[in-house]
């Protein structure tokens, strides 16, 4: 077995938190039988996410797509390749009030990912993504042992970029009709964070 195997194995039987918390909140990796509140979560907030977000079909808002992606992501989260962090208030446990998500993790001499997050329509100017995401990043820093995070932000998505800055993420770049957003090739502004103690 060569070095790289021998890597890969160690890196996917490691064992992975699922479970951590900040100062209000509690960020869980969830199993397909919690995907009821993921469900009751999208369908709150259909119509605030429709802008920032790929066009979604009628099955997306159905119990059974939403356990068949939480059963994906969760053979991603064994594999390293992905952590997405479901969040709730620490003083309401049943409620997912958003997320956030590192994607697309690679390792070798790349040591990257990309960063998404979402919140609840009600939830929105606390400082709970703030919160959450820098809580992420020093996750993806210190136990993923990953050298950079880049998000990337629709100009008009003030509030995303507030949160990126505030958390120490840099402007890096601007890329036209970057990725498709309800329908639409959407430009996007590109933010990284880089972990300098590796």
């Amino acid at each position: 077995m060569n070095i790289l195997s021998e890597l890969s194995k160690l890196r996917k039987n490691a064992n992975i938190k699922k479970i951590y918390t900040t100062d209000r909140l509690v960020m869980k990796v969830l199993r397909p039988h919690e995907a009821q509140e993921v469900l009751d979560y999208y369908i709150r907030n259909k119509e605030f996410l429709e802008e920032w977000e790929p066009k979604r079909g009628n099955n997306f808002y159905t119990y059974e797509y939403q356990q068949e992606l939480l059963k994906q992501e969760y053979l991603e989260f064994k594999e390293k390749s992905k952590l997405r962090l479901w969040l709730y208030k620490k003083d309401e446990e049943e409620k997912v009030i958003g997320s956030i998500c590192f994607s697309n993790i690679i390792y070798g001499n790349f040591l990257s990912c990309f960063l998404g997050y979402k919140l609840d329509k009600d939830e929105i100017n606390k400082g709970y993504t703030t919160e959450a995401v820098k809580k992420g990043v020093s996750i993806i820093f210190h136990e993923y042992k990953l050298h950079r995070v880049e998000a990337n932000i629709i100009p008009g998505n003030l509030r995303s970029i507030r949160v990126v800055e505030k958390v120490g993420f840099e402007r890096e770049g601007y890329s036209k009709r970057y990725l498709n957003i309800n329908d639409k090739w959407r430009d996007h502004i590109h933010y990284a964070i880089y972990n300098d103690n590796l």
